[in-house]
């Protein structure tokens, strides 16, 4: 069953990628997110909250049916902790009716065996759990000793895809950490990324001479032969390793096009670190504001180190250069007031 599942799944994906290349005016990515709270804190990161509400599941519903409408391909709940939200089950049976993928992004505390086998039944496609070092700390709680006994749950249960990024960067003590949890994750049979992170601010700082070191390591284990068919998604990283020495990249970002952040209040931002731009109503964005933000080249992209708008702009780099001016906070003031009007 795990591999006929699998079979159905990467068949489904394919689809989703060829219609992606045909057609730019839909989003391949939307990270949704159906609650800010989080169930622990860790000192790198500044999306999430002790206080918040999960998102009404009748809003949820709704915000899922517009993202169907304007033909996204895959919709994965973040945080926050999304699995705070006492409906996930259900919210992902609905990105699943309407044709979409489903995905998941977790800290993987709230996983159990029970738990499980209720995301199989709903029709989870993929999960991805970030751990941070081995033994927890004041800078993250997300590490292996936590929750190893969560991904052997996850091997002897999950039927959807399962990816294991580990990171460097944003205060996080030992790099040497990043190498065993890759380790890890590969005998267990997952797919594999490493990520370099901003610090508590947003800030990027470039690698140290240990970092820099494995970061190379686990970045060739990533995309040996061995590996490289389970990793084709994560595998695409070439960017990171400008950040790796803090120098800029040049690409079109193609977030507010591509790639959706839809926060808790229902607006549609380019990602987790430049909320408040655009910030229109998910239920006011249309193909135009696809159009125009595939268009225009945002100000922060040269240092950015969010990994998977990297990767779903990759589908465009080679085509349609970036006419508009470039996106900027005051620029975005202006659209959201003449949204307004």
């Amino acid at each position: 069953m795990p591999f006929l599942a699998h079979a159905t799944r990467q068949a489904r994906a394919a689809g989703h990628f060829f219609r992606g290349l045909l057609d730019t005016t839909h989003p391949l990515l939307v990270h949704l997110v159906p609650i800010r709270r989080c169930n622990i804190d860790c000192g790198y990161c500044n999306e999430f909250d002790k206080v918040s509400q999960p998102v009404p599941t009748e809003t949820m519903l709704g915000r899922i049916e517009h993202l169907a409408g304007l033909g996204t391909s895959v919709v994965a709940f973040s945080g926050g902790e999304p699995m705070l939200h006492p409906d996930l089950d259900r919210l992902i049976r609905a990105i699943r009716s309407h044709g979409m993928m489903a995905g998941l992004i977790t800290n993987g505390y709230l996983l159990s065996p029970k738990r499980i086998e209720a995301l199989n039944e709903a029709g989870l496609d993929y999960l991805q759990i970030s751990i941070d070092n081995i033994e927890p700390d004041e800078v993250s709680k997300k590490s292996l000793r936590l929750l190893d006994k969560k991904l052997q749950w996850l091997r002897d249960f999950a039927t959807f895809d399962i990816n294991i990024n580990s990171v460097l960067g944003g205060g996080i003590k030992n790099p040497e950490d990043a190498r065993t949890i890759n380790t890890r994750a590969r005998e267990l049979g997952f797919s594999t990324s490493i990520g370099i992170i901003h610090d508590g601010s947003g800030r990027l700082k470039p690698l140290g001479p240990a970092e820099r070191a494995v970061y190379e390591d686990v970045s060739r284990r990533i995309s040996s032969t061995r590996y490289v068919l389970k990793n084709l998604y994560s595998g695409i990283r070439d960017f990171q390793d400008n950040l790796a020495d803090g120098k800029p990249n040049e690409w079109r970002c193609r977030a507010g096009a591509r790639y959706l952040y839809v926060c808790e209040f229902g607006l549609v931002h380019y990602c987790s670190q430049q909320r408040g731009y655009p910030a229109i109503p998910l239920e006011q964005y249309t193909l135009n504001d696809i159009r125009r933000a595939f268009d225009t080249p945002k100000s922060c992209a040269p240092y950015c180190t969010i990994g998977c708008v990297h990767r779903v702009s990759t589908m465009d780099f080679w085509r349609y250069p970036q006419t508009q001016p470039v996106a900027t906070p005051e620029a975005a003031q202006e659209q959201n007031e003449a949204t307004a009007r």
